[in-house]
């Protein structure tokens, strides 16, 4: 009788676990079947939902309760707390799967190289939103001292960190905010917030629910200079070519010509004006300088040589996320991928047998959560042509229990999606507690002790 066909996917982010939905729906999950294993590097899985999107954004987080759906599957098991390479590596894998998908997302963020980059005080995007985030894997503390700060980005990322800034910590408490992040945010001094843009409001990559919701804040005051509504032929063409384009523009427009409020803190946008260093004295930064721009004709911008500088004691670069390198795969450090051919990896020319990638790690950091379900159906449905086809290599040992016993066998502390149940059901307590939905444990060592069967003693 032949036996389920063994997938392991190295991942438990939204990318991954799309990939094991598709998995389900597919033929092969009725004959012969399907057994899935994810491993992630966290002992909960989510990824980018619980630790990469903001936490007033509770209308983006409810797209957990569709993946909890795939993971309640029987087919379908969970080992988090489990780092790939160090706890299993793809030559384990490889020992105990028929197929490994690779869906480890991106967390870094990418490089902007101007002078005054590394100075005390500039800050990548990622690691504040990690830490307002609850990661169990950053300082529980972040220097929030400045009074006026820069944000280099016009994406939905530069809009959180710019929101996250602006808004006071009691309109956060409401969230699932740690106790640790609302008493950090408490003591945060910022009354101005300034978000630079090099193009134009036509270019920018806002999503329209996201910047309006800027303007939702009684303590935000929005505020767009009349003079950076500006659109060339390029621009005309995004606008009617792009309805999401459009509605940006259109918000912008609209905040530009309004009278301005009382708010008591100050959130700018600013379009043409290109960073070109962060100014410093001491090792600390002292302000921003920049360039103005101005549109081509076809949408893109050309230096005018007007520079102006900006009274900022902090700046934030939102220009982008990174994959980091996963181990014994070939990788572009250039776009932070791994190389690829419609999902499968490619090493040499050649496919690198029974080893897929999705999802961030396979077309880069672009794009919202639901956009990487596409990704995920390419992928899956390599994976089952070459399982048709006999192109899978031939695992060891496909037994379910195999790789148990090679975690317990290295003193791995797995949790398990019984595990994260448990950890569902402390956090929700805690937030009963304080009158909110949830309060989320940042501390590792207590996320496993949440996870742990009291009467069993595991995770």
């Amino acid at each position: 009788m032949p036996r389920p066909l063994r997938v392991a996917i190295v991942g438990a982010g939204p990318a991954g676990i799309y990939a094991a939905d598709a998995l389900l729906k597919s033929e092969a999950a009725a004959d012969p079947g399907v057994s899935i294993d994810l491993f992630e590097r966290l002992p909960a899985p989510f990824g980018l939902i619980r630790y990469g999107v903001a936490p007033d954004h509770p209308r983006i987080k409810g797209i957990v309760t569709a993946l909890h759906q795939v993971l309640d599957k029987p087919q379908i098991r969970l080992f988090g707390n489990v780092d790939y390479p160090n706890d299993i590596s793809l030559d384990d894998l490889h020992e105990f799967y028929d197929a490994v998908i690779f869906s480890t997302g991106a967390d870094a963020d990418r490089v902007l190289d101007i002078p005054g980059i590394d100075l005390d005080g500039s800050f990548g995007a990622a690691d504040f939103v990690s830490w307002y985030d609850g990661h169990p894997d950053v300082p529980r503390t972040w220097p929030l001292h400045a009074r006026q700060v820069a944000v280099l980005g016009v994406g939905n990322v530069a809009l959180d960190v710019a929101r996250i800034l602006a808004k006071t910590a009691d309109e956060l408490l409401p969230t699932e905010i740690p106790p640790n992040v609302h008493q950090g945010l408490a003591a945060n001094q910022a009354v101005e917030v300034h978000v630079f843009g090099r193009r134009g409001p036509a270019q920018a990559k806002f999503s329209p629910m996201e910047l309006r919701e800027l303007d939702h804040s009684p303590t935000i005051e929005v505020v767009v200079n009349p003079e950076d509504i500006d659109y060339d032929e390029g621009s005309t063409a995004t606008r009617r070519a792009n309805k999401q384009a459009h509605m940006v523009a259109s918000t912008l427009e609209n905040w530009a010509i309004r009278d301005p409020g009382d708010r008591p803190h100050r959130l700018f946008l600013h379009f043409f004006q290109s960073p070109t260093e962060i100014l410093g004295e001491d090792g600390r930064v002292t302000g921003l300088r920049t360039e103005r721009t101005r549109l081509d004709g076809t949408g893109n911008v050309t230096g005018t040589g007007e520079m102006r500088t900006w009274n900022v004691q902090s700046v934030y670069r939102a220009v982008g996320y990174l994959s980091s390198e996963p181990a014994k795969l070939p990788f572009d450090f250039l776009t932070g991928t791994v190389p690829h051919e419609a999902g499968r990896v490619i090493e040499g020319g050649k496919h690198l047998r029974s080893t897929y990638v999705t999802g961030w790690i396979k077309r880069g950091p672009v794009g919202l959560i639901g956009h990487t379900k596409g990704d995920a159906n390419e992928t899956v449905a390599c994976l089952l042509d070459d399982h048709r086809n006999d192109r899978l290599l031939s695992p060891a040992a496909p037994g379910e229990e195999a790789v148990v016993a090679h975690l317990e066998g290295r003193g791995v502390r797995y949790t398990t999606w019984d595990g994260w149940h448990r950890l569902d059901e402390a956090e929700r307590a805690l937030g009963a507690a304080e009158g909110r939905e949830r309060v989320k444990i940042v501390d590792r060592d207590a996320m496993l002790e949440a996870c742990t069967d009291p009467a069993t003693g595991r995770s």
